[in-house]
């Protein structure tokens, strides 16, 4: 057979896509990296001028506005007031060359160094570069307040623990939020939908929902079927989560929970601990995701002891931080009330 005319094996045309792809991922990478230290120097060296002159009223601005003028003629609008304003912002926030990340680029930089609480932002970069967040991703999980929702349930040094990996985590509530945000889902709040309505939404945008959820978690199934003598049940998701290493099985509820809803979803959990789970892992956790719950329902509802079983709200829409900051104080009142 002449050369031209021999097939090509198609495993190894995509090995040869792949080290194109890795290659082309990296280079980007690095011109990140440059970059993002480039805009670092230029804060500080801006920083250091400014310093000596700060006998001078209104130096740093005028000595900002002179250097945008110089720079802008030459390199265009990569160099305006506003650019080097905030590279000065980025020094300030990241004094020390150390702590800035080589997997972070400029623009995820950019949203950061609007973050004043210190704990909070090292949450974001946390996670941010154990995960290979996007700058979409970053952008998103703090537009939708993931760490203070997480500080909802859990304590700050626990979240920052987890986030930093010092810590693995250790129960469900370390890495599960309530409320979760499913804004993405692109459902309307006033319009009426059915629990396959949600579910097919879910299962459309299942990367974004990976993300909501939380660290560690891998699909395993929809509407699984269980069949339990002569009569067939069906979960509506279940997955698996790595850190947590048990399986986790989602209701889907539309309406305010009820009690019968717990019961059906224990019975689910205790199918799987019972034939699915192996000897080493973890109960399986039960999550009853509703567009409401009574929270005296739901404690009334489960044992004293439940540590798999739990209820968790979801919003189609971003909460406000005054939205957030009432439910935070709702729950620090509430917890104050039990120790007393």
């Amino acid at each position: 057979m002449p050369d031209e005319l021999m097939p090509i094996r198609p495993d190894f045309i995509e090995q040869i896509k792949s080290i194109i792809a890795e290659a082309q991922v990296l280079a980007v990478r690095s011109v990140d990296s440059h970059r993002v230290l480039m805009y670092w120097n230029l804060g500080k060296t801006i920083m250091e001028e400014e310093q000596q002159g700060k006998d001078r009223a209104g130096y740093g601005t005028y000595l900002i506005k002179n250097l945008a003028k110089e720079l802008e003629t030459e390199y265009g609008t990569s160099f305006s007031v506003r650019q080097l304003e905030l590279c000065r912002q980025f020094f300030r926030v990241f004094p020390n060359t150390n702590a800035v990340r080589s997997q972070l680029n400029w623009t995820q930089y950019r949203l950061l160094i609007r973050i004043e609480d210190e704990p909070k932002r090292e949450y974001y970069i946390a996670e941010a570069t154990k995960n290979n967040w996007t700058t979409r991703q970053l952008e998103r999980q703090i537009n939708s307040q993931l760490y203070e929702r997480l500080l909802l349930s859990n304590d700050k040094k626990s979240v920052l623990a987890v986030a930093r990996g010092e810590q693995q985590p250790e129960k469900p509530t370390d890495i599960i939020k309530d409320p979760m945000i499913l804004e993405f889902l692109g459902l309307k709040r006033e319009a009426s939908y059915y629990e396959k309505d949600l579910e097919q939404a879910i299962i459309t945008h299942l990367q974004e929902f990976l993300l909501e959820i939380g660290n560690g978690f891998a699909f395993v199934a929809r509407q699984q079927r269980i069949h339990l003598d002569g009569d067939d049940f069906f979960a509506d998701l279940v997955f698996y989560n790595r850190l947590l290493k048990c399986f986790v099985i989602i209701e889907l509820k539309t309406h305010k929970l009820t009690h019968q809803d717990l019961g059906q979803l224990q019975m689910y959990v205790n199918y799987y601990d019972r034939t699915q789970k192996l000897t080493e892992e973890n109960p399986t956790i039960g999550i009853l995701l509703s567009a409401d719950k009574n929270d005296a329902v739901v404690q009334i509802s489960l044992p004293e002891d439940n540590k798999t079983i739990l209820a968790s709200q979801y919003k189609l829409y971003l909460p406000s931080e005054e939205m957030l900051r009432l439910e935070m104080e709702k729950e620090i009142s509430e917890f104050e009330e039990k120790l007393s």
